[in-house]
């Protein structure tokens, strides 16, 4: 995890961008996989605070990132990942979040060796079907789901890159071979142009999916796991309004919901505090065990970092921490019913 690890139109190991240094690149750089910004793990000089932080990559345009990232701060539910830093005005744009030890999807798959096991992709479908219904709920389109934008942590993913379609070109504009955006979850509205709408996050979970199971977003049928085929199907269709809703397929990957004890409230779908239908599948095993081993052998380089004597701040107070919601809206965002999610 040196100096070779960053982007050569990235910052090298140990820059600082914004209050933070940069320890290594997230991504695979020789991953065919697109990711839509660059991605690195970044700590405080001070050692006190590490996060995953994200730059617009290089052409784009840095207020429509801004834009997005800002919003993002919105999102709720257990395996949403909302930006918690954003950059100032005038400064390189980049965003951040608190970090978890985390695996890129395309990453797991190498490190798995293939495709994963099905039971892996059926909880990864509940879990991110669970986020786009509550992010739909909230007046929300994604706009971002895509195979690189979905990180693997050891309790559950994390879903990224919120509003990578509508930061890559504004509506109208056809969005088909765009740098970051991979063509196969790009809905086909949205590749011509169209403005996002949750259908669209449904297609990019249906190529999401098909790329965990088979290792391509655009598969043969017969590739499928016969238990997937006609929900990645459905997803697929090319007509919006052929594609089920989240809570479909929700309901077709979670476990049943238990029944509430007798003469107890029947619980309000869906329960944005605890995510408690995806979380039901991911417990001990979601993961195959050469995701977790590359995992924490990630973690384990992380933590053997030695920042360079140069780099560590002169004795004195620890910076502050960085404002967390609420705060502006960007124009033309909806704003969510619901209370912001407290950040811990």
């Amino acid at each position: 995890m040196g100096a070779r690890d960053m982007a050569a139109d990235g910052p090298e190991q140990f820059d600082p961008l914004g209050p933070y240094l940069v320890l290594a690149r997230l991504d695979d750089p020789a991953s065919p996989v697109p990711v839509p910004e660059r991605r690195y793990v970044a700590r405080t000089p001070d050692g006190d605070r590490t996060v995953l932080l994200g730059t617009a990559l290089p052409g784009t345009d840095p207020g429509r990132f801004l834009a997005e990232a800002e919003t993002s701060r919105y999102l709720l539910g257990p395996w949403a990942s909302p930006a918690t830093d954003v950059s100032g005005p005038g400064a390189r744009p980049w965003h951040a979040r608190p970090y978890v030890p985390v695996l890129p999807l395309p990453a797991a798959l190498a490190a798995h060796g293939g495709p994963l096991p099905e039971r892996t992709v059926r909880a990864l479908g509940a879990a991110l079907a669970e986020t786009l219904l509550i992010g739909h709920g909230q007046g929300l389109s994604h706009a971002g789901l895509a195979p690189a934008a979905v990180l693997l942590a050891a309790d559950g993913p994390r879903l990224t890159c919120f509003g990578a379609v509508r930061a890559a070109a504004p509506d109208g504009t056809p969005r088909s071979g765009l740098p970051g955006l991979e063509s196969g979850s790009l809905p086909p509205e949205q590749a011509a142009g169209g403005t996002p709408q949750p259908a669209g996050d449904v297609y990019a979970l249906g190529a999401t999916l098909a790329y965990a199971a088979t290792g391509h977003t655009v598969p043969e049928q017969d590739e499928l796991p016969a238990g997937l085929r006609s929900l990645v199907g459905a997803c697929l269709a090319r007509d919006p309004g052929a594609r089920p809703q989240p809570a479909d397929v929700l309901d077709a990957l979670a476990p049943a919901a238990a029944a509430p004890p007798p003469g107890a409230a029947a619980p309000t779908a869906p329960d944005a505090a605890s995510g408690a239908r995806a979380a039901a599948g991911l417990g001990p095993g979601w993961l195959p065990g050469r995701v977790i081993a590359e995992l924490a052998r990630r973690s384990a380089a992380l933590l053997a970092l030695d920042v360079p004597a140069a780099r560590r701040p002169a004795a004195g107070p620890a910076p502050a921490a960085p404002a967390v919601p609420p705060t502006p809206v960007p124009a033309g965002a909806t704003l969510p019913t619901a209370a912001p999610r407290r950040q811990d």
